[in-house]
């Protein structure tokens, strides 16, 4: 059944095991993805059939994230496999999250905590079937998979109870054979492409845990929520130093690719002297990055702001990265308090 226990028709029987593209097959990603978000759009740029993951602990925002890019991501339809979540925020994340602009293009396979372990494993691998049928048709799809570290634990609770030997933190080895067959299905293809997007839980924000390490090396890129930013109210939480995009260099033209290093360049230089900011001891004068980090950090932290429900389209976005970078380069003539931010309104976001 589907949408209020309608009979499904003109149905076709697919395997939920599909080999990967072959490797030679699968066409060079060349096009930027449009996610409506400024700092993935300016500064984490990745591509139409890349594969991405958005590591966070509990309660950084990251369903909302995810609700942000399926409903503004350019995409023909969006499939999300909900697998381990708490029964009472898959309605939540519909209604709230998603809303009905976001539910027009998307088809949702669930499968909830309380569920056994196989049908949690089954419900990403349809997910990923119905991602593929829809590429197939030359769709431009966006595959959410929300989360790959519930994947591996309910690998992890078969092949313990199979007799498999555990290895790090219990996790035996199939877990780490299952991983790469499930992400490998992503990509373009000749006909279309998927997009994937996989949230990888951090148990107490460590991102070198086993699972956490093992799809950072099977991903295309990596956006890393941070609970500190969460906490100063500042969201999305995005680490943008902590995260990465390898598919940035190869979608976006090398302008836009040194006007986002420019601005990363003022964030790593204005945490690097963190600590002597914040009690007074740094003196101006005796570093100019770090000068003009001081002085531009607000606008640098206005642009990668943004309200629940406010789109940022993709050249705006970079017209706005263009600004920055090229105000970047200089130290204001004004106090930088004094000056308005040129970015979307944040008041009455709601994470």
């Amino acid at each position: 059944t589907i949408d209020d226990d309608r009979d499904l028709t003109n149905t076709s029987h697919v395997p939920i095991d599909q080999p990967a593209p072959a490797a030679l097959a699968r066409p060079v990603i060349d096009t930027p993805l449009a996610t409506g978000i400024r700092a993935i759009d300016g500064l984490l740029t990745t591509g139409q059939g890349g594969r991405i993951g958005l590591f966070a602990g509990s309660g950084v925002g990251k369903t909302v994230l995810l609700g942000m890019m399926m409903r503004q991501t350019n995409a023909d339809v969006c499939v999300l496999g909900m697998v381990g979540e708490r029964g009472r925020e898959v309605n939540e994340f519909v209604k709230r999250d998603l809303g009905e602009a976001g539910m027009k293009k998307s088809v949702l396979v669930v499968s909830t905590s309380d569920e056994p372990a196989l049908l949690r494993i089954q419900a990403a691998k349809t997910a990923t079937t119905i991602a593929e049928y829809f590429r197939d048709q030359g769709k431009h799809v966006l595959l959410v998979i929300d989360s790959l570290t519930r994947v591996a634990m309910a690998q992890r609770e078969i092949g313990l109870a199979a007799g498999e030997p555990p290895t790090t933190r219990g996790y035996p080895p199939s877990t780490f054979s299952l991983l790469p067959q499930i992400l490998e299905r992503a990509g373009r293809t000749d006909n279309g492409s998927i997009t994937g997007v996989y949230s990888v839980l951090t148990e107490g924000d460590d991102l070198n845990g086993p699972v956490s390490d093992t799809v950072r090396g099977l991903l295309d890129g990596h956006v890393v929520l941070s609970r500190k930013l969460a906490e100063r109210g500042h969201y999305p939480a995005i680490d943008v130093l902590q995260s990465t995009s390898r598919l940035m260099p190869q979608v976006v033209p090398d302008r836009q690719a040194q006007q986002a290093q420019r601005v990363t360049e003022l964030l790593a230089a204005y945490r690097e002297h963190e600590d002597l900011i914040s009690i007074g001891a740094y003196q101006t004068g005796t570093n100019e990055v770090v000068d003009r980090a001081l002085a531009w950090m607000p606008a640098i932290e206005d642009f990668t702001k943004q309200a629940t429900h406010a789109c940022s389209p993709y050249n705006q976005s970079l017209e706005q990265l263009a600004s920055l970078a090229e105000q970047a380069t200089k130290l204001p003539a004004d106090s930088p308090e004094s000056a308005t931010s040129p970015y979307t309104s944040n008041e009455g976001a709601s994470w």
